[in-house]
């Protein structure tokens, strides 16, 4: 399909010879006034340069305008506005979406790129909470997105599996645990145990030394301490792996902080070699200061790694390992200065890819106010949330359509995907304040009212063809675009175009919420058009061409919400 905007831009480049192309793409706009054109370039930010008044600028550059594409250039009040011709953009976008299907959208400008995304990492032993819902839903996002656009992506799960939470949790465990227990009550019984240990350290601070014993244990290979870390591993990960198969989020490996363990030391000696690392009392770590950071510690006193040497060394062997052009970090914005500085420490040992080391943060998540905190034991799994969207969608289904076929799993691909829509409907940066209610809302601008609408051009398709499938009807009625020229439908078509531009820019921005923007977007467009033009209509190409229209629709909603991780039902 054609970039108009591209086509835009370098006609006007040829005229506008002090200005580059790349520069007037960036300035053109789509007006949300339908009477202000379909392109407009404000010429307000040219005036100062071509020392012409924006009115001039937009009379001189009307004339540079032309192609059988354009219906007219209007200039007005400083405004280029640029109208094209319905008839024919009408027939470019559907027969671009039809001919593309479930590729509509897709390009190849990563083709031969890698780019590893390291998503979701929640911590073993610990539940899987509402707190990580972010970074999962987010990097699973970005995952799709970059492979739609052609690139080679990677997806890590970087476990939480080392640190002296695991020699409070052995100590927890011998003190007040026992097998069975653990065997019965999983994550919850290890939760417990992991909030018993902090409850009492507190009168009996000796509990915290015997922690830290039992990890420098660990780290030298202690066969007592190591079995009951990967036994908590195993009983974690059966528990995670739950909440990602009802997410529908794969990971190509998961490679815990131990997984470096053995990496670590001619990382150490490395940073030693090249002059980087200082002693403080006992401890090693990088100065920072002349760059605004505080210093990184890399060793403690016991010899005990740390999350920068855990981070610096997953860096290192990312890159050898696969050859990445980005790597790509997901977590909240608390860790901004953790990755600053991981970053800078890669850069100060002269490796000029430091630049390709990318930190995505995202709001946190608080309860009610309250931060979410596995010491105080206040979380909410996510778990739990997740069923609860599944059982009231269950409710909603029994009430208003209880003959629905497979209600059961349409119930949980709209019930989880409400929660997923929900925590990408904003931009991420955003803090959230966890709310029950806000989580379970389906009305408005969300995932389900999006598969609703989904589902409705489904069913438009399936009368078209009494009842037999939701492809185009079987007709020999040539495709009329001069017939799509009411104002609803002109929007539909807007919306169907800038699907790919939309899914360029959340890659380019890293932010999802691009995607699920656009998709309330274009459900919304859609459903005027259905509430404004007939589509079942006598008149064979009318009817024909409306259909087109809904096809388009519906392969592109598809499409989309696939890109964010939900699913499309074709019955609700």
């Amino acid at each position: 399909m054609h970039n108009y905007k591209q086509r835009v831009a370098h006609q006007l480049s040829s005229f506008i010879q002090a200005v580059e192309e790349h520069d007037i793409l960036a300035l053109l706009e789509y007006p949300p006034n339908p009477d202000m054109g379909d392109i407009s370039l404000p010429c307000f930010k040219l005036s100062k340069l071509l020392r012409k008044s924006p009115q001039d600028i937009a009379n001189e550059l009307k004339e540079t305008i032309h192609g059988d594409d354009i219906e007219r250039v209007d200039a007005v009040a400083g405004y280029l506005n640029i109208f094209l011709n319905r008839s024919q953009f009408a027939h470019e976008v559907v027969n671009s979406v039809l001919a593309a299907g479930d590729r509509y959208g897709a390009q190849q400008i990563g083709q031969g790129r890698t780019v590893v995304i390291d998503f979701s990492s929640p911590n073993i032993a610990k539940p899987f909470h509402v707190g990580h819902l972010r970074s999962t839903v987010i990097g699973n996002a970005l995952y799709r997105i970059f492979a739609y656009l052609g690139y080679d992506v990677v997806g890590v799960n970087h476990l939480g599996d080392w640190g002296t939470q695991f020699g409070k949790l052995i100590v927890a465990y011998q003190r007040w645990g026992n097998q069975q227990q653990v065997e019965t009550g999983a994550i919850d019984e290890l939760l417990r145990l992991y909030v018993k240990f902090h409850d009492e350290a507190e009168s009996n601070p000796e509990l915290e030394n015997e922690a830290r014993a039992w990890f420098v244990r660990m780290e030298a290979g202690d066969k007592e301490a190591l079995a009951l870390w990967e036994w908590f591993i195993d009983v974690s990960l059966k528990e995670f792996q739950n909440i990602y198969d009802l997410l529908g989020v794969q990971f190509d490996i998961f490679t815990g902080e131990s997984f470096y363990n053995d990496k670590m030391g001619p990382v150490i000696e490395e940073l030693r070699t090249k002059g980087l690392l200082v002693e403080d009392d006992g401890a090693w770590l990088v100065k920072l200061d002349e760059y605004n950071m505080s210093p990184a510690l890399m060793l403690k006193k016991d010899g005990s790694s740390l999350y920068h040497t855990r981070d610096v060394t997953a860096a290192l062997y990312r890159k050898s390992h696969y050859q990445f052009d980005k790597v790509i970090y997901v977590t909240d914005y608390a860790q901004n200065l953790h990755f600053q500085q991981c970053f800078k420490i890669v850069e100060l040992m002269g490796y000029d890819w430091s630049k390709d080391l990318i930190h995505v943060p995202f709001g946190r998540v608080s309860l009610e106010g309250m931060s979410l905190s596995t010491r105080k034991g206040n979380v909410v799994k996510l778990d739990d949330l997740l069923k609860q969207a599944i059982a009231k969608i269950q409710s909603i289904i029994e009430a208003k359509n209880p003959h629905l076929e497979n209600k059961e799993e349409v119930a949980r691909q709209v019930g989880v995907g409400a929660v997923i829509f929900n925590d990408l409907s904003a931009n991420r940066i955003k803090d959230i304040v966890f709310s029950w209610e806000d989580a379970l809302n389906f009305e408005g601008e969300t995932g389900p009212y999006v598969q609703y609408t989904h589902a409705r051009a489904c069913s438009v398709l399936r009368k078209a063809n009494g009842g037999e499938g939701i492809d185009l009807p079987e007709q020999n009625v040539p495709f009329a675009p001069a017939l799509l020229q009411e104002q609803s439908t002109s929007q539909v078509l807007k919306e169907l175009y800038l699907f790919t531009e939309r899914i360029e820019q959340a890659m380019v921005k890293l932010e999802p919420s691009i995607v699920s923007r656009y998709l309330v977007d274009l459900a919304q467009a859609f459903n005027r058009f259905y509430h404004d033009c007939p589509i079942l209509v006598d008149e064979p190409e009318l009817r024909a061409a409306r259909l087109s229209i809904v096809k388009c629709v519906q392969i592109t909603l598809r499409n989309g919400l696939r890109l964010i991780g939900l699913q499309s039902p074709e019955k609700l």
